[in-house]
């Protein structure tokens, strides 16, 4: 047994470690490198060459062309063979059209809805990567707790066999406390997976490059516990002007309300202003189809002039793009109306959370001094054979218990805390500071 525990202890020691990270080191990098947060930061830019895009309409547009070519042979007795080249060019300017307006406003709105995704993943990741933190710290604590636990009924086990040995008691007693030691194994075990999956999600959410021989992230605090009250209504109100998902949900009802007007151009008129010209470098070159020897030759000019066109008749293609758009915009309206409904559902839950896990922290509390000096006497009884061996299990596991579960409750307080502030949208203060 205690070669095997050696082994143990010389494998984990040759596995790299790496330093203790703090969570407000661990926020930083996740904000900083974490592939979640670095996609939505190339999506603004791109919602920057969207809005290039619709704002274009009200831009002139501008094309020139080049053509070239050679005209000759026998014509009226001229037999010259010319090579010639001009430029063509046009100018066209947008002048009365109903989708301008909200083609500007919806560029804007695309510009302001890629900036609050941004700011939704910021949360999500900052707030996954916070759990993972807490939970890291719960099981690195929790493995602390039931090895502890484990050497106490290990050294109970020797005890016992020193006494079975000395014909002190019988094989039973023995038998027991190897039985009582062993049934922690798988409960340590659980721990220590734990404990390594959360550090998993941690360099996940940091970006750490997981290699072969990488060592994952070692948390460095402890679960704090501090009571907390709460004014319900006015967190309610300040939520709804700082969740980030609900200002998303708001500008997504805006945008659709821009796409519906933008469809609903096609109803009214629209008028254009636009110039042409030709810039001929050379003379004598007839147009086509020209008969007369002296007449027809192509010369520079300008033409300006306007068009103006009007749908009267719809044939339904208008109309059902608006009614597709206008049903999206009733959608988002909907998933804003339950966004909004829910934050105070949300907060109430979690004011009645924190106030259950205030409850059991101070019960565990209260009773863990008095498990450990119960365990302790009884221990010392039953070296001495004043106590039996149930008495001493019974003791140990209600110590066990006392110290899970006050661990467990700063837990869920921690957890607690972290969705009340993710509810109430305090993760947004992050995200200040990359704009």
């Amino acid at each position: 047994m205690r070669s095997k525990f050696a082994t143990a202890i010389l494998l984990m020691s040759i596995l790299p470690t790496a330093p203790g990270i703090t969570l407000d080191g661990v926020l930083n990098t996740t904000l900083e490198k974490n592939p979640a947060i670095q996609q939505a930061k190339a999506n603004l830019e791109q919602a920057a060459g969207r809005r290039l895009i619709l704002r274009s309409i009200v831009w002139p547009n501008v094309k020139v062309n080049v053509p070239a070519g050679v005209q000759g042979g026998d014509r009226a007795g001229s037999t010259s063979t010319k090579i010639f080249g001009f430029a063509r060019g046009s100018f066209t300017q947008p002048l009365i059209n109903a989708a301008i307006p909200p083609s500007l406003r919806r560029g804007n709105v695309e510009v302001l809805i890629a900036q609050q995704q941004l700011n939704l993943a910021i949360e999500q990741q900052l707030h996954a990567a916070r759990l993972a933190f807490y939970s890291a710290v719960y099981n690195r604590e929790l493995v602390s707790v039931r090895e502890k636990q484990r050497q106490h009924l290990n050294e109970n086990m020797a005890s016992q066999g020193d006494r079975y040995q000395a014909g002190l008691v019988d094989r039973s007693a023995f038998t027991t406390a190897t039985v009582e030691a062993r049934e922690l194994d798988p409960l340590v075990e659980n721990s220590r997976r734990a404990y390594s999956a959360a550090q998993l999600q941690l360099a996940q959410m940091m970006a750490i490059d997981l290699k072969s021989n990488a060592a994952l992230p070692s948390p460095d605090g402890e679960l704090s516990f501090a009571p907390m009250d709460v004014d319900l209504n006015a967190e309610t109100a300040e939520a709804l002007e700082r969740r980030t998902d609900i200002k998303l949900a708001r500008l997504l009802v805006r945008a659709a309300n821009e796409d519906e007007r933008i469809i609903a151009a096609g109803y009214y008129p629209s008028a254009a202003g636009s110039v042409t010209g030709d810039y001929i470098p050379v003379s004598g070159i007839h147009r086509e189809g020209s008969t007369s020897r002296t007449q027809d030759f192509i010369g520079s000019e300008i033409r300006e002039g306007a068009a103006y066109s009007w749908q009267v008749i719809d044939n339904g293609k208008v109309g059902g793009a608006v009614l597709k758009a206008r049903k999206v915009r009733e959608i988002n309206e909907v998933e804003l109306q339950k966004l909004e409904a829910s934050v105070g559902r949300d907060l109430a839950r979690i004011r009645n959370e924190l106030a259950g896990i205030d409850a059991r922290h101070k019960s565990f509390a209260a009773g863990t001094d008095t498990a450990e000096q119960t365990a302790a006497a009884v221990q010392q009884n039953l070296g001495s054979g004043l106590a039996s061996q149930l008495e001493y299990r019974l003791a140990e596991g209600s110590h066990l218990k006392t110290q899970s579960g006050l661990l467990e409750a700063s837990y869920l307080h921690n957890v607690a805390l972290a969705e009340w502030d993710r509810t109430t949208g305090r993760y947004f203060q992050f995200a200040e500071d990359m704009h």
